[in-house]
Formats: structure tokens, sequence, C-alpha cells
């Protein structure tokens, strides 16, 4: 796999420090870890970049988290910014300007359930920040997480971000440390199917849904266009992807041969129950990370239909606005937004 635009899309765990809990959350929650804005002055001189996303754990929790935004911004590169409502709430309108787009974690659709989850006061933090940021003209982005107990009910939220002027990501429950969210084959396919005939579909990197979906092979993506790093300072592929091969060390040694090493050469491995179908150019065995956490990278991806017996799902697709996502190419996500 090559990358199809140049440079890397970067994901930065400043901290994996959090003012929320949630259930399903995948961050270390052992220690409190931070890159060091040095850290992230080495990552930016190691890599040609056109894309950082801050996320993990809530940024504006970590100490030098202005400073680093300001680097950043210094450094002409497009931000991201990956929140629960706290992190845009303490910047200053011209901070919050420097980001191209930010996102806005929302796991239901009303004010009760979004707060029981996540906390008293967090569904109206997150619309009022919603609202803060397209009032100064910063794309925003709401990002749910599908997982057992909403699968069904994402297009709902799909329409609490229209209606505040915002597109929905979605990205499937990953099992790094609890299988308590993991969703069935048929709540996986169920809950693309309802989101399908409900949103428009502006962007699929989800590498099964992409296939079934027929939209053809990626040329980017975990492993060959991407690079995480954790608060730990490691270097992984995949934010999930649970071996810890490379340092900040490594990074600055290998630069973008980082894509070549053995460690994220991992993520091509291709099942041998694979090999021959019609579909692998496409979803190239499923996610790597999905297969490793769920019993192994000689697996096939548990929601694949004919590894289950099953016929291809009849899934619709109705177009939405083209803008730029910068974390459509860098994750298994999807994203939807209103009708072109």
């Amino acid at each position: 796999m090559t990358a199809a635009a140049p440079g890397f899309a970067v994901g930065l765990g400043l901290t994996n420090d959090c003012n929320l809990a949630c259930a399903h959350c995948y961050r270390d929650t052992e220690r409190v870890d931070r890159l060091s804005l040095a850290d992230v002055r080495r990552v930016c001189d190691s890599l040609p970049i056109r894309a950082v996303n801050l996320g993990t754990g809530e940024n504006a929790l970590h100490p030098e988290f202005r400073a680093i935004l300001r680097e950043l911004h210094a450094r002409g590169l497009v931000v991201t910014l990956t929140s629960n409502g706290y992190s845009t709430s303490v910047l200053d309108d011209e901070e919050l300007r420097w980001l191209r787009d930010v996102e806005f974690s929302l796991d239901f659709a009303t004010e009760p359930e979004q707060d029981a989850w996540r906390g008293a006061g967090n569904w109206r933090l997150v619309l009022s920040e919603t609202e803060r940021a397209r009032r100064l003209g910063v794309a925003v982005t709401i990002v749910a997480v599908m997982m057992r107990t909403n699968y069904d009910g994402l297009s709902a939220i799909a329409r609490v971000a229209a209606a505040h002027g915002a597109a929905f990501r979605v990205n499937v429950y990953q099992a790094v440390k609890t299988d308590a969210f993991s969703l069935t084959y048929d709540q996986f396919w169920t809950g693309f199917r309802l989101l399908l005939e409900a949103c428009p579909l502006a962007v699929c990197s989800e590498p099964l849904v992409r296939a079934v979906l027929g939209l053809g092979p990626r040329a980017e993506g975990c492993g060959c266009a991407t690079v995480r790093v954790t608060p730990r300072g490691e270097v992984l592929p995949c934010v999930y992807w649970p071996k810890r091969a490379l340092t900040l060390a490594d990074l600055e040694r290998l630069g973008p041969a980082v894509v070549r090493s053995a460690a994220f050469a991992e993520l091509d491995a291709l099942p041998e129950g694979c090999r021959g179908c019609t579909l692998v150019d496409v979803c190239h065995g499923g996610c790597a990370s999905r297969r490793l956490l769920r019993g192994g990278l000689e697996l096939p991806d548990e929601f694949c239909p004919f590894v289950n017996g099953r016929a291809l799902p009849g899934l619709p697709v109705h177009p939405g606005t083209a803008r730029d996502f910068p974390k459509a190419g860098s994750a298994c996500t999807s994203v939807f937004t209103s009708a072109g």
C-alpha cells in the first residue's frame, strides 16, 4: 500500500487524562502520561505532515495544550481536535479558529441518555461548543462509536448533527479494553443499513462496508499514510493497534520509512481464507486491529459476510455533500453529511 496524498495524517495523543470516565473508552487509565511540546516538535521534524489530529484524552488537561496548538499553527499544519466539549471551551476565539475541524462526541440522541452515559451537562456543552465553532467558521463533525448500546439509534444522532450544521462520523467499537460493547455480526450490518437508509454518505473507509458498497480500493489509511503517537511516546500504525514496538527515537531514525518497518508491515497480513476472494483488493481482510484484538491477524474480519456464510447485505447509498474531512483517510470510519 502507498499513500495517495503527500504527507502523513498524524494522530497525537497529547494525554490520556480526561475529565470524564466513559465506559467504552479505549484510553489507558492506569496512569496519566503526556507528550511534551518537545516531543511534538520531534514528531513534526521527523515526517512530512498533511494533517494532525489531537485526540485520545481531553487535550485541554495537558499543561502545554495551548502552546502545542500554537506550535502546530505556526508550522502551517491542518489541525483537527476531538473533544467532549471541554477542550474547546478553554480556547479563545482566535485559537479555536486555528482548527480546521472540531469533532465532538455524542453517543446518544437525547440529553438524558447522553448525560447518563458521559455525565451531567455534557449534552449542552457539546451543542453550545458546536454553535460557537460554527459561528466562528470552524467546521464541526459529531462523532459517535457504533456499539451494542446504540447501533440502532445512530441515525437519530445524525439528525441532531445535521440540525446543528455538523457532519456525522461513525467509528465501529474496538475491544481494546473490554468486549462488553462489541457488536454482533447482525448488529454491525443493521447499524450500517439503518444509517445508510437515513443519511447521505460522504466518505467511507470502513473496509468491509466499503467493499460491500463497491467503492473500490483505498490508497491510504492505517499503516501506509498514518502515524499515531500515544501519550507514552509509542509510535503505532493505528490508534487501536495493541502491539507496542516503536518509540519516538525510532520515528526520528526512520522518518517516512517508518511505514516500511516490520511493526507497520504487520497490518498488511492477509488471512489465508481471504486469498482469492473477489473483494479482497478492497477490504484486504477487513480491519487489521479488529482481527488482532478479536482473535488474531491470521483470521478474517468477524463481520465478513462470506466468513459467516451470509449473502452480501443490500446497502443503499445516497451521496452526501463533499468537503475535506481530514480524519477520513486516517482511520476505518464513515462520514455522513447533508444531501448533495
